[in-house]
């Protein structure tokens, strides 16, 4: 049959084969070794992280190198943005430094979903059913907004578009419809193998603080959006995030965490995990990069380094900037480039180009979470903050108090 493969291998996305012990919230935090006002530091980290992140990539998001050069030189801070709204970018046109893109309102969907989740196991439905609920009351909003008013018209339409694809999968997922699922998966974005949870993985890490492998599981149920290994790439920068939640976290112990593999991807006939592959294709171009700068002055745009690990990026590129495989690898290159520090990570991305909106907030997310909120750039984190509050409606601040509160049982 058609789907038969598909829906024997989708069936555990509706189901759990095996119990999980229960776990508290008290238990969860000791397995971390984490006090409660590290574990709000580290929350409000990976949020304000990843807004950095996207605030820093937004002005150039798929530009040519060339052109980010031409127009901003080489970037290394936040600078302000003349772009148009769009569906999955900006929501008002020409924002300061600071605004930020919908890799930001990702993350605050899903500190609003994990909010509804008890402390052990998410529920995928429960997902789904959140941003079916969004796009549903989105679009109500926008069917009652007056003809003639063109401007309110056109700024609500970009709220159902954002969630427009993603309606078409939760849909029939709900409703356990499992041909209908293959189908709307299938056309998911015209069937693009899009990094779609890879925009919101590292949120879900933070909910099992020092605990990778099931950051991992619970985020793998959630990877309902995704298309073939992107599921494995989206669990693993959940378990990224998770490696960092815990006491005494090095960069050791997160690239530990990418060894996980609780779905046996690496048992694949014939292709084994594409992961490991990407992997070791971060972890060589680093290598060979920095043994051609001796004087060790890699974040230099002059750098022989830098040019080299930009020019083997470019040869890794895929058909879609946003493709999860591209993000992920120019991702970790960048984070083991710059010795997992924060700044020097986001202006290689950045100044990188492609999608680097979302690369610089997916590893601002893992980053801010690793290092925590009060770790961050003072200037940068108060930029973000104030854009988001004051013109984009996103407090990203209670949204981390609501969540950590959550996650303490409070």
């Amino acid at each position: 049959m058609k789907y038969s493969i598909f829906i024997l291998l989708t069936l555990a996305l509706f189901s759990c084969s095996k119990p999980i012990p229960s776990v508290s919230f008290e238990e969860k935090l000791i397995e971390s070794g984490l006090s409660e006002e590290e574990l709000r530091d580290k929350i409000l980290g990976m949020l304000v992280g990843s807004a950095i992140g996207d605030a820093m990539g937004a002005p150039t998001e798929m530009w040519p190198r060339e052109m980010i050069q031409s127009e901003y030189g080489f970037v290394q801070e936040l600078d302000s943005m003349t772009r148009e709204e769009s569906p999955e970018g900006t929501w008002l046109p020409n924002l300061p430094a600071g605004g930020t893109t919908d890799d930001t309102r990702w993350k605050v969907l899903v500190a609003d979903y994990l909010q509804t989740q008890n402390p052990d196991q998410l529920d995928s439905k429960d997902f789904a059913q959140e941003i079916l609920n969004r796009y549903t009351s989105f679009l109500e909003k926008y069917s009652k907004i007056d003809q003639q008013d063109s401007l309110s018209k056109e700024n609500a339409l970009l709220r159902v578009e954002w969630l427009q694809e993603w309606a078409k999968v939760s849909q029939p997922f709900l409703a356990n419809n499992l041909t209908g699922y293959a189908d709307s998966l299938g056309k998911f974005y015209g069937g693009e193998m899009v990094c779609a949870g890879l925009l919101y993985g590292p949120a879900l890490g933070v909910y099992f603080p020092g605990n990778p492998e099931k950051a991992y599981q619970e985020t793998y149920k959630l990877s309902v959006y995704d298309l073939g290994y992107a599921k494995d790439l989206t669990a693993l920068s959940a378990a990224l995030a998770a490696a960092g939640m815990k006491k005494n976290a090095n960069p050791d112990s997160l690239l530990s965490s990418l060894n996980v593999d609780p779905e046996h991807y690496v048992e694949s006939r014939l292709v084994g995990r594409t992961a490991n592959r990407i992997i070791g294709d971060a972890q060589a171009i680093v290598q060979k990069a920095k043994s051609l700068d001796s004087l060790g002055n890699h974040m230099n745009p002059e750098s022989p380094a830098l040019q080299y690990a930009f020019a083997q990026l470019d040869e890794r590129i895929q058909d879609m900037p946003f493709h999860a495989g591209e993000i992920f690898l120019q991702t970790l290159t960048a984070m083991i480039y710059t010795d997992f520090d924060f700044m020097n990570t986001l202006i290689f991305l950045t100044n990188y180009g492609r999608d680097n909106d979302t690369t610089a907030a997916l590893a601002g997310a893992i980053l801010g979470a690793y290092f925590g909120y009060e770790a961050l750039p003072e200037k940068e984190k108060q930029q973000v903050l104030a854009v988001n509050r004051q013109l984009l409606g996103i407090d990203l601040e209670e949204t981390g108090e609501k969540l950590s509160n959550h996650l303490l049982g409070k």
